[in-house]
């Protein structure tokens, strides 16, 4: 089980652009009937608010929403739970929602690291971690989502054979990942060959932020991490 007293203060922007009237609609009267229950209030029953569902996903800070949305289009029998304190984004994502109907999709505004301690032990199947911000500065490394704490709670909340799915374009912090997954022995990278981590997998869709950093010359890596089986009755 992960040190629970180590939550980390939420850093950068929380807004870019006014919403437009749509956005700023949807914010008032979508949200709030999509929204993940208070963290701060205790444990959250994931069944509860999928009661459909037949497996969990996580997108810890899902952007635009685009690639969570492609997830849950496709896959109508998993419940899918993105955190994302970007209001900007958030509002993109209740578009897509509304725009292609999705009835599997519950949103956490704000930071995904509170709502990852009030998730269920063996909860998720997935995890996903995209182009988190690289925080490139030394003094703020302790900002970085990817962290020994973040290991720690995917390990907690992972089923045995579960993936933690991290994509970045930023060459240190493709290290970084990877250094820190060598001091988690709960999970596996699952690369065998150089393409696993140089080329997506079909079942990865791109986002915006990953387009943006191909256009510009910055080449993407996907890591894969598999939770290993035999670590559950060790944690």
């Amino acid at each position: 089980m992960s040190d629970r007293a180590y939550i980390p203060k939420i850093y950068g922007r929380r807004q870019d652009k006014p919403l437009k009237p749509r956005q700023a609609r949807l914010m008032e009267t979508l949200l709030p009937r999509l929204a993940m229950p208070d963290p701060a209030a205790g444990p959250i029953d994931l069944a509860a608010l999928f009661p459909q569902a037949e497996a969990f996903e996580f997108e810890a800070g899902f952007g635009g929403g685009e690639h969570l949305a492609w997830h849950a289009a496709r896959r109508p029998r998993t419940g899918f739970v993105g955190a994302e304190p970007f209001v900007n984004g958030v509002a993109k994502l209740l578009a897509r929602i509304a725009d292609e109907g999705l009835e599997n999709v519950r949103i956490h505004h704000g930071d995904a690291r509170p709502l990852m301690e009030a998730l269920p032990d063996a909860s998720l199947s997935r995890i996903y971690v995209l182009h988190p911000d690289p925080w490139p500065k030394r003094r703020h490394f302790k900002r970085r989502m990817i962290s020994p704490w973040f290991f720690a709670e995917a390990a907690r909340l992972l089923k045995g054979g579960g993936e933690l799915r991290v994509a970045s374009d930023i060459p240190d912090y493709v290290r970084w990942t990877l250094m820190h997954a060598r001091g988690a022995p709960a999970f596996e990278w699952a690369a065998e060959r150089a393409r696993d981590w140089t080329e997506r997998p079909d079942d990865w869709p791109q986002t915006r932020y990953e387009a943006k950093a191909v256009r510009e010359g910055r080449a993407p890596a996907y890591l894969i991490f598999r939770r290993r089986r035999w670590a559950l009755s060790r944690m």
